[in-house]
């Protein structure tokens, strides 16, 4: 286990920003975790994986803590219903890698999603119609309020768009994820309902989850920036839900690309929203919207304070209210 104090969080969050938390823990098993005298650590408490949806506003007054937890577990490889065990700090896309090496349906489209397996199924990450949920069986937590290990099944996590009982405001920071249980299948079963997924496949109908992986790929590299390249935390907002009047509002002659919802609601690209209100390529200080996809913000400099994070965010949401009337929610969670 690693315990530092006065910690340089530059490294722990995929926007760079220059934060840092009086206290950084890392643990390597579920018995470190377990025996970490909690109270005597600076509060509040605060569990991220790879910080790759994460906007810190600013220095972290507590304690950070990163799970170092990592194995895959194939529980009967023989089914055609396959159940795998993951460890919470294991890197998602090399989960995703893995599964479909071994052939296994159900996580492909949420390939190059960067981050960690137990932030994932906070989260609930979705891409290319697949919610990391969908494939979720089950979720093994340490519970800070009743300190001790709980199991949660697929039913309890309460998954929803961008939103789990993880994220509700009565159970904010009181479970840390140790491993997750997914349901894959040997059966054929590519998700093409997106029609960039069915283009970047050129139309024919992919064997394996393999080929499907490949396509997300290029897709996400060819709209998205690399982390690794420019600071950014993905898709910084939800795409917005909205009754079927609004969105005659919107496009009077529904031309603008939507989802229709099995409840009569639309959902709407916030990408298109954005774009339309001229913000694509957008600056403000060291903060900007990326030039190749409008509903990504970047730390374009290097140097981008949170202050002009926010500071972008806030005309974007103003802009697509005064246009469209729709309010944007930021996908990206603020500390």
């Amino acid at each position: 286990m690693r315990i530092q104090l006065n910690y340089d969080l530059l490294a722990q969050n995929t926007f760079r920003m220059k934060v840092s938390c009086a206290c950084y823990v890392e643990y390597e098993n579920v018995k470190e975790l377990v025996g970490l005298n909690f109270d005597r650590l600076p509060q509040p408490l605060l569990h991220i994986g790879a910080g790759s949806n994460l906007l810190f506003t600013g220095d972290f007054p507590g304690t950070v803590l990163h799970s170092n937890i990592e194995f895959i577990k194939y529980i009967d490889m023989g089914l055609e219903e396959v159940p795998v065990i993951v460890g919470a700090g294991v890197v998602w896309d090399h989960f995703v890698a893995e599964t479909c090496r071994h052939g296994l349906w159900g996580a492909e489209n949420l390939s190059l999603i960067p981050g960690e397996v137990g932030a994932a199924a906070v989260q609930n990450i979705g891409a290319y119609g697949v919610e990391v949920g969908d494939i979720v069986s089950g979720v093994v937590c340490f519970d800070l309020r009743e300190r001790k290990k709980v199991k949660l099944t697929q039913e309890e996590c309460r998954y929803g768009y961008r939103d789990s009982l993880f994220k509700q405001p009565e159970n904010k920071g009181r479970y840390i994820v140790t491993s997750v249980l997914f349901r894959l299948t040997r059966k054929h079963s590519p998700k093409l309902e997106y029609k960039g997924v069915r283009d970047a496949l050129g139309g024919v109908e992919p064997q394996t989850p393999q080929e499907v992986r490949e396509a997300i790929i290029r897709i996400r590299r060819e709209k998205l920036p690399d982390p690794e390249e420019i600071g950014s935390a993905g898709s910084f907002f939800k795409n917005p839900v909205v009754s079927r009047e609004q969105f005659a509002r919107i496009s009077p002659d529904g031309s603008a690309p939507h989802y229709d919802l099995p409840d009569g609601t639309v959902k709407v690209p916030a990408a298109w929203l954005i774009d339309r209100c001229g913000f694509k390529g957008a600056v403000e200080g060291g903060a900007a919207v990326y030039e190749r996809q409008p509903l990504v913000i970047v730390n374009a400099s290097g140097t981008a304070s949170p202050q002009e994070v926010l500071a972008l965010e806030q005309r974007i949401i103003n802009g697509v209210q005064e246009r469209f009337g729709v309010t944007l929610h930021p996908e990206v969670e603020h500390i």
